[in-house]
């Protein structure tokens, strides 16, 4: 039997919301009330629910289950539970315990079903609660898909100068590589070394060295193309890919990367002492049916002869 304040409970719910409690007091009257201590499951997964559940007093916590069970919602008095499996015919996804001692109220299938036949206003606010459980469901997969995005997205960008990092370059320059083969279209690689990196290290410390790389790298992405690809290679060491660039096309590119970061200064250490940043770069013309290593190698070869060279200065690979 329900008291006054079970009535001004139910009153209030979503199930019955606009619906005179008078006018289905005779269904409410058969369902019985389960009492249950903090702790005790009402709703166990894989297992068969024939009943919809409403909360008089207490609270209830609805639990996905794995290998780490975590809270998903909780319910208060006037909500609902198990009215997706009771309308679908499906075991439940999520086991709901109680968080403290909680009354329930049992619409088991057959008064529920004769709520429904008799009061449209209860159809509907059924329909309602099951249409809020999608939109929280989407929102839910929406927030897990941005968090995954970010975490793939941290995962593949170098912290320091926010670049592309390696993990990255290995897969996305990979790609573009075979894009370009596939539509015999030329793409040219860029290894570049900041010169003398060491020595802004032993003479400033090693702030004064991460400030070095991200004025490098924040001065060569103003100098790329949208189209271009640049990522941290490790170290002092950076490789931007040049699609749909021949060796020529490329060298220009490289010598407007290399002047971009020799013209503009850097001040560095506690007395503001200007500083100028200079870079050697190699260059390399993918061949057909050559592979991401292949080419890097052969940039590499042209890097370490600019180095050799003199530095500050662009060498290309045969």
């Amino acid at each position: 039997m329900l008291n006054d304040a079970h009535r001004r409970i139910l009153e209030k719910s979503k199930l019955f919301r606009h619906i005179s409690i008078d006018s289905i007091e005779d269904v409410l009257a058969e369902c019985p009330v389960y009492q249950l201590a903090a702790g005790d499951i009402l709703i166990e997964p894989e297992q068969d629910n024939h009943a919809v559940y409403i909360v008089l007093d207490g609270g209830l916590s609805v639990q996905l289950v794995g290998r780490d069970a975590f809270e998903v919602s909780s319910l208060g008095p006037g909500e609902c539970v198990g009215e997706i499996s009771m309308v679908d015919g499906q075991r439940p996804s999520a086991r709901v315990r109680a968080s403290e001692p909680t009354s329930v109220l049992v619409l088991g299938h057959p008064a529920l079903w004769t709520l429904l036949n008799r009061s449209h206003g209860v159809a509907f606010n059924l329909l309602w609660i099951l249409s809020g459980r999608m939109r929280d469901h989407n929102k839910a997969l929406e927030k897990t898909r941005t968090r995954s995005l970010e975490f793939e997205h941290a995962a593949s960008v170098d912290v320091l100068t926010g670049l592309h990092n390696r993990r990255w370059l290995d897969d996305s320059f990979a790609r573009m590589l075979r894009r370009c083969a596939n539509d015999s279209r030329p793409a040219s690689l860029l290894m570049i070394d900041i010169d003398r990196f060491k020595t802004f290290n032993d003479t400033w410390g090693h702030l004064a060295g991460d400030a070095v790389l991200r004025h490098v790298a924040r001065q060569m992405s103003a100098h790329l193309r949208p189209t271009d690809l640049m990522a941290r290679y490790g170290g002092e060491e950076f490789s931007a890919l040049l699609p749909d660039t021949s060796r020529e096309e490329a060298l220009a590119i490289a010598e407007r990367l290399r002047n971009g970061v020799e013209w503009a200064s850097l001040t560095l250490g506690e007395n503001g002492e200007t500083v100028s940043v200079t870079i050697s770069l190699g260059l390399a013309e993918a061949h057909a049916g050559e592979t991401l290593e292949e080419v890097v190698g052969r940039a590499d070869e042209a890097l370490y002869r600019a180095k050799e060279n003199g530095r500050n200065r662009a060498e290309t690979a045969a």
